[in-house]
């Protein structure tokens, strides 16, 4: 069977509704928006736009938001498309299966671990610092050995370092939010929902606080000339923030995953999608308005730039700090918890496949999820949050999630080709243009992360296709039953 034999739109979708195999449909568009926000807002938001700000754009960093989220719409565009046409779980793997072959399907599905998975060990390192630094203002303070891996030290109250053993309370919470997925769709929905009012609260409270201590002068100038070096302020450092706001964004990709448990996708899907991508911007411009109106844009390049404005302008309100500390542990939980939901159902279709073992399709007979899916995935993500440091897999997220977004855009104008005449609830405006727009606009963003993420990406591609040869491309459904549409 050629590397590039797809499937056909129906045959994907009566394949996911025949067997025992089934996830329960209980997700409305509220649910799918406040999934879309769980995974956008992160530590992101609290800690790159002083960076952005400080290093690249000034006070303009506000548009680097604008232009960060447009890059983000095209792919969001395109994923609206395909949940619609292809309603069930599987996202970016799913939609290349249909247009771009079993080969490219496994490559994108492979890549999704980077972006969920390690991503989820990723963010679960920092949900851990929040939190020892959390209690720590309490007067609870954890032993050091045990909140950091065996590669890194850590620095006590007292200056000391003492060497760490693993990072258990990383551990803890990957564990505490794969129980509640094996539990069931519904109630993490919920547990959800109530984190993003938690961390909504918390954004606009900042926003709302901070408003009256705008000083119109740290606007000027709002754009700072460039230095002479590219990206340091100019046009060309409203670019590089938004290059390094993108990653602030990241996440909202995930609702596509869901789609097979909401209860109307060819409505839903575009709402949930594009609805929670419009949501997150708006918050983010407002909130970098309001940042860089508190204290001049160049004292805000520190670890926490939120921290550095309340104390600088407004030291009466101390209680803020604690706030958007808990704030931000909110925002990792939530991401963490749509991140590992997204892994489940992405292995899950894989394994509908056959290119994956059948037991990450195994659905629990009561709570109807994939159950030893999540498990599994629980014990391949705890490693990394027990023993590595978040340097080694902090950058490995990005590059897969715009590897997803370009192979999804090529995917919207194949398909265009390919079916013209397809049903399709939602359209993605000016095909090809904006397909087009959307694979330079992500390519770009892979390119200026560097040749050391690269070579991790292709190390990670090369034993996939290890995997792949050796065990998917034998055990494939599709080459067993030689339902092809194309080769």
């Amino acid at each position: 069977m050629s590397l590039f034999a797809t499937k056909s739109v129906s045959y994907i979708i009566s394949e996911s509704e025949s067997g025992t195999h089934h996830l329960r449909r209980t997700l409305g568009p509220g649910n799918l928006i406040a999934l879309g926000i769980g995974a956008i807002i992160g530590a992101g938001l609290f800690s790159l736009t002083g960076v952005a700000a400080a290093q690249n754009a000034g006070p303009a960093v506000a548009i680097s938001m604008i232009v960060a989220a447009i890059g983000c719409a095209l792919a969001g565009l395109c994923y609206s498309e395909f949940s619609c046409m292809i309603p069930v779980a599987g996202s970016a793997y799913t939609y290349a299966y249909t247009t771009l072959g079993e080969w490219i399907a496994w490559i994108i599905g492979w890549d999704l671990v980077l972006e969920y998975a390690v991503g989820s060990s990723t963010v679960s390192i920092s949900w851990s610092g929040y939190v020892v630094s959390l209690l720590h203002t309490f007067g609870i303070n954890l032993s050091p050995q045990w909140i950091a891996g065996p590669f890194e030290a850590v620095t006590l109250p007292d200056g000391t370092t003492a060497q760490g053993i693993a990072n258990i309370p990383a551990v803890i919470i990957v564990f505490l939010i794969s129980l509640l997925l094996m539990i069931g769709i519904k109630e993490s929905a919920r547990t959800n929902a109530v984190i993003v009012v938690i961390k909504l609260a918390v954004v606009l409270v900042f926003i709302g606080v901070g408003w009256q201590f705008i000083h119109p002068a740290n606007y000027h100038p709002y754009i700072p000339k460039n230095t002479g070096e590219f990206g340091h302020f100019g046009f060309s450092g409203i670019m590089m923030g938004a290059g390094t706001i993108f990653f602030a964004y990241i996440g909202f990709d995930a609702v596509s995953t869901a789609a097979q448990e909401a209860k109307n996708p060819q409505k839903d899907m575009p709402v949930g999608i594009i609805g929670s991508l419009a949501i997150c911007t708006v918050l983010y411009v407002a909130f970098a308005l309001v940042i860089t109106g508190m204290v001049p844009y160049y004292v805000l390049g520190t670890s926490a730039p939120v921290a550095t404005a309340i104390d600088k302008a407004m030291p009466m309100y101390v209680w803020m700090n604690t706030l958007v500390k808990f704030g931000i542990i909110c925002g990792f939980t939530s991401v963490i918890l749509v991140m590992l939901l997204g892994q489940s159902r992405v292995f899950y279709s894989m394994s509908r496949d056959g290119l994956v073992p059948a037991v990450f399709s195994d659905i629990h007979p009561k709570f109807k999820t994939p159950w030893r899916s999540n498990m599994l995935f629980f014990f391949f993500v705890a490693p990394f949050s027990a023993f590595l440091p978040l340097s080694i897999v902090g950058h490995m997220t990005s590059i897969g999630t715009l590897f997803a977004f370009v192979i999804v855009c090529a995917g919207v104008w194949v398909m265009r080709v390919k079916n013209p005449d397809a049903p399709r609830p939602f359209k993605t405006p000016l095909v090809p243009l904006v397909p087009i727009l959307g694979i330079v606009w992500n390519f770009a963003m892979m390119y200026s992360l560097g040749w050391s993420n690269w070579l991790r990406l292709i190390v990670w591609l090369v034993i996939g296709q290890a995997i792949y040869f050796l065990y998917s491309r034998h055990h494939s459904h599709l080459r067993k039953s030689g339902q092809t549409t194309s080769r």
